[in-house]
């Protein structure tokens, strides 16, 4: 096997992902790459210089750039439904995405590449699939998250959607106001929908 050679920083300064982090640190380096310039950007040597790597680390661990792109969505469409927190703690429906607006800020990268892809899968049927399971992920997390409120499959859908295009809108212009807004006028939308459905739970509704 041949010994990937690592870019280093100032002063020699060793850049390379620590040990057991090298895979996730390249896909995260994907994600920027793709977010940044389209998905025609993605190449071996684009993303090792994002992570400081050599090229040869990158075919190490993916082998094909297809490869590459496929992990590296499953990896980003994980990291945003465990970290974007839909489901409260708290229990609470006035809780539901509460910090949605403020996840998306931290790193508009991560969800600007899975935009990029879904783009791209309109001119390239073979990418569809990899759509296709973005979407069912999501459907399903939301589902998940509007279990305990007792929410239609139809109601589901309409969430489902309306926090796309709160997600989409906010990556697009860096304004968090309307996604914060938009939140709460969905759980408003929602309370309305649980008081007027008979197996609705005592409780927790909006003020």
């Amino acid at each position: 096997m041949t010994e990937a050679v690592v870019d280093q920083g100032p002063g020699g300064q060793d850049n390379r992902p620590g040990y057991g982090q090298g895979r996730e640190a390249l896909m995260a380096a994907a994600v920027k790459v793709v977010a940044r310039g389209g998905l025609r950007k993605l190449t071996y040597r684009s993303v090792a210089a994002e992570a400081g790597v050599t090229h040869g680390l990158v075919v190490h661990h993916f082998g094909s750039r297809d490869t590459l792109l496929e992990e590296a969505l499953g990896w980003a469409v994980r990291r945003s439904i465990e970290t974007s927190s839909l489901v409260p703690t708290s229990g609470r429906l006035e809780d539901f995405a509460a910090t949605l607006a403020a996840f998306i800020a931290a790193d508009p990268d991560l969800q600007a590449f899975q935009y990029e892809l879904k783009l791209e899968a309109s001119r390239r049927p073979e990418l569809q699939r990899h759509v296709d399971a973005l979407y069912d992920a999501y459907r399903d997390a939301v589902r998940e998250a509007l279990a305990c409120y007792d929410v239609s499959q139809e109601m589901t859908e309409v969430v489902f959607a309306a926090l796309d295009g709160l997600v989409f809108h906010q990556v697009t212009s860096g304004d968090p106001r309307h996604t914060e807004e938009g939140v709460e006028a969905l759980r408003r939308l929602l309370a309305a929908h649980r008081a007027q459905t008979p197996s609705a739970p005592f409780g927790g509704t909006l003020n």
